[in-house]
């Protein structure tokens, strides 16, 4: 598993089940001099990376976002807002592959086709979603989004590409009346063979009519079912998330979890907008994994009845994944700079690991036989 250390600029690698043991690391910024030097004498790109320093990277600088690696394990493959970017790391030397600079000055969360042959990534200022060669880094194609694009999921084996835009989230106009200036947020569905548009699901409409108005259309981290049936949506603000059905095209159940009590209600104070920020699925479709993030805690929900297990402490949890034996969800503590694994069957911690400042993305990759690191 490659856990991003986003304001340290590294990749930590550790085993994806077991002990969740730590083998190895990436420094995923080694052209990071180059890089600042560009910025500093241009005073566009230096207004937007101060930008991003002083709203999303709460303080920091945002030099890793979200990781995959190559079919063959050979590279990894990052998003590095800050610098607007995405590289291909040899694990081998620690030398960089190749380099795409995304439209706009941010780039975001990532998405690799089932083949591992294509990564898809989020141009956050653009509403672009690039998709590359996740091999040869060169641009196959890209498709218009609504605002601030965030996730990114590829669907039917790869035939669809679906993107989340969560619109502005870095202004203090959090109040539900002044929703409107969040900007165009919508669940984009294209063909991902031709980038055509395929739908576009805007959740305002489905929430409303479900009877809750009151809730941001703001989609955040999402899990389908195996099936691809169901979708499971966080959204802006809420400690909680929504089911969708996919055929009907409606919301079908809201789950609102608990409120940590030493938690403020105040919509300023919530990283981002998000209350609630990371979730996944464990293979039967069974089990969730909800990330609290505000409201430090993470928890396993039984689908079918949306009951919520123990709430397991953590600090800042800012992502859930699964394990490589599915057995296990896999949480970053942001606040607490660790990674921690809960047992999907009995909803108990099972270890935490260390790991570098500020994880948040974690994602399943592949490295070659005997790696401990890249020899650079």
């Amino acid at each position: 598993m490659f856990v991003g250390n986003n304001w340290e600029g590294t990749a930590d690698v550790i085993q994806s089940r077991g002990s969740f043991a730590k083998i190895g690391r990436v420094n995923i910024i080694p052209d990071k001099d180059q890089r600042l030097a560009e910025i500093y004498l241009n005073p566009i790109k230096l207004a937007f990376f101060l930008g991003i320093r002083n709203g999303p990277g709460e303080g920091h600088d945002q030099f890793v976002d979200d990781m995959y690696t190559t079919p063959d394990g050979g590279s990894v493959v990052a998003s590095r807002p800050s610098f607007a970017d995405v590289v291909s790391i040899n694990l081998t030397t620690g030398r960089i592959n190749w380099r795409f600079p995304v439209s706009g000055f941010r780039s975001d969360h990532m998405a690799v086709s089932p083949d591992g042959r294509r990564v898809a990534v989020s141009a956050s200022t653009s509403n672009t979603v690039h998709v590359l060669d996740i091999v040869t880094g060169q641009q196959v194609g890209s498709f218009s989004t609504g605002d601030k694009p965030h996730e990114n999921v590829f669907t039917d084996g790869g035939r669809y590409l679906w993107n989340m835009s969560i619109g502005e989230v870095n202004t203090d106009l959090d109040d539900p009346g002044w929703d409107f200036t969040k900007g165009d947020r919508r669940i984009t569905v294209v063909d991902a063979a031709t980038f055509r548009q395929v739908k576009v699901i805007d959740m305002r409409q489905r929430l409303d009519a479900f009877g809750r108005s009151d809730l941001s259309d703001a989609v955040r981290p999402v899990a389908f079912t195996p099936d691809e049936s169901k979708l499971y949506f966080q959204v802006s603000f809420f400690n909680g998330f929504a089911e969708y059905d996919v055929a009907t095209d409606k919301i079908t159940r809201i789950k609102e979890l608990p409120k940590n009590p030493a938690t403020s209600d105040d919509r300023k104070t919530f990283v981002n907008d998000s209350r609630h920020h990371g979730m996944s699925m464990n293979p039967a479709g069974t089990k969730l994994c909800i990330a609290g993030t505000m409201d430090d805690y993470a928890t396993v929900v039984d689908r079918a009845s949306l009951q919520q297990g123990t709430l397991v402490p953590a600090v800042k949890p800012y992502w859930a994944t699964v394990s490589g034996d599915g057995k296990a969800c896999v949480i970053s503590e942001a606040g607490a700079d660790q990674v921690t694994a809960i047992d999907f069957a009995t909803g108990q911690k099972l270890v935490s690991v260390p790991v570098g400042d500020h994880p948040q993305r974690v994602r399943i990759g592949h490295v070659p036989d005997g790696w401990t690191g890249p020899s650079a």
